[in-house]
């Protein structure tokens, strides 16, 4: 009996439970959440997305949308400190936001410069504001590691990384290591960023916050690292606290070039009638149209043609080295003009005397034209010991990740973790 009682009550509490949940779910009231982009509530706009067509200008979009060009000269007068509405480009895309009456008048103009950033020009009030917008952006770090078969360039695009990646890294080695001497077999690992915008839209790459190559049995680390607070200046270091950064970079071209021809006193040329005449350059061969840059920042001194040197400039990088770089196509500079390390000077030609395509670079220290190839080049500022200690302790996590991803050909890795959001 007493068992019987038991059950009766937990069925009654039971049904009750259920009562008051259905009753819950009955009364629940769904909550509306407008959406919002670009920091409006779209719900109160007819929203209107195009794409700038050739010959286009701000005015001719606004004016499409019912705004007239008093009040068009007046936005573009107010804003142009902000937004120079002439430099609108034929291709972007961009956003209205017009009213939802019959009228359907413009009264905000979003053009986009790319995924993230954005310029709102807002004219729905006698106020005229324009503000810059930038999507936020959700960082997400990956690792990725393979084996070279070919060159690191094909190896990268066959595991899916897009070219500003790869030029990132060969910036990154520029360097310390020769890309064109890399071997079957040799093997990388990166561990990097990659950018998103609403969560799930790939919107370029991030930092690269170290790397690994594995060239010729020698491991060549790469480790992002702020070590002067002053300068702000982030470099890459390897794992015995030395720059990757010297004051020259290796070569003239970043990829996909061979050395034709070192320098060599002795050489034969069959252009003088297979006569011994010295060449007292090294000619990187490449494809006509080939960007050439500086291997080290300077002051340009010439930028002209003259006889069998072509098209050529020379820089002087200071009172002891100076580079000149012929056979170019054209030109990317003037005389007098201060480059930096990496800047696109030229293109490779054929101009002068030349049987093919390249980039004949010459070297000068103390007047005289050395090898490039055999000097000992000059490396940047090292890193103050008292920082060392702290470099170490920093790259400690960094190395056992590096040392602890496998290398699978072909293959990239998954993501690791989300790193911020910003």
């Amino acid at each position: 009996m007493k068992n019987i009682v038991i059950l009766f009550v937990f069925v009654l509490l039971f049904s009750s439970c259920k009562e008051e949940v259905a009753t819950s779910q009955k009364n629940k009231v769904a909550v509306y959440e407008p959406e919002i982009r670009f920091g409006y509530n779209i719900d109160n706009y007819k929203v209107i997305q195009d794409t700038i067509r050739s010959g286009e200008s701000f005015g001719i979009i606004l004016d499409r949308h019912h705004v007239f060009y008093p009040k068009i000269n007046k936005i573009a007068a107010t804003v142009k400190e902000t937004f120079d509405v002439r430099k609108v480009r034929a291709g972007k895309p961009y956003t209205i936001l017009a009213s939802k009456d019959s009228t359907e008048k413009a009264q905000v103009f979003i053009y986009k410069h790319d995924k993230v950033n954005a310029t709102i020009v807002d004219f729905k009030d006698s106020v005229i504001v324009a503000k810059q917008y930038k999507k936020p952006i959700k960082f997400v770090q990956k690792e990725v590691s393979g084996t070279v078969y070919s060159s690191f360039s094909q190896t990268m695009d066959s595991i899916g990384i897009m070219p500003n990646l790869t030029y990132t890294i060969a910036d990154i080695y520029a360097w310390t290591l020769d890309f064109l001497t890399l071997q079957k077999g040799d093997s990388f690992k990166l561990v990097y960023e990659e950018k998103f915008i609403d969560d799930s839209i790939f919107a370029g790459y991030g930092k690269v916050k170290s790397a690994v190559f594995k060239h010729k049995g020698k491991n060549l680390y790469a480790f992002r690292f702020l070590a002067d607070s002053t300068l702000n200046i982030h470099e890459y270091y390897d794992d015995k606290a030395k720059m990757l950064r010297s004051q020259f970079l290796k070569a003239p071209i970043k990829f996909q070039y061979r050395i034709s021809s070192k320098y060599n006193l002795r050489r034969r040329i069959a252009y003088y009638g297979n006569r011994v005449k010295p060449h007292k350059g090294t000619d990187f061969a490449a494809k006509v149209g080939t960007p050439i840059i500086a291997t080290a920042s300077g002051t340009v001194t010439e930028s002209t043609r003259r006889g069998g040197n072509g098209k050529y400039v020379k820089i002087k990088h200071n009172n002891i080295y100076s580079t000149q770089y012929l056979h170019m196509s054209k030109q990317a500079v003037k005389k007098g003009q201060y480059v930096r390390q990496g800047d696109v000077i030229g293109y490779v030609g054929m101009t002068g005397n030349t049987g093919g395509p390249h980039v004949c670079y010459r070297f000068w220290k103390n007047g005289r034209q050395v090898d490039p190839l055999k000097e000992k080049l000059p490396a940047a500022k090292p890193m103050k010991n008292s920082i060392k200690p702290t470099f170490f302790k920093y790259i400690e996590p960094l190395k056992y990740q590096l040392d602890n991803i496998g290398v699978y050909p072909g293959q990239p890795q998954n993501n690791t973790e989300t790193i911020a959001q910003n």
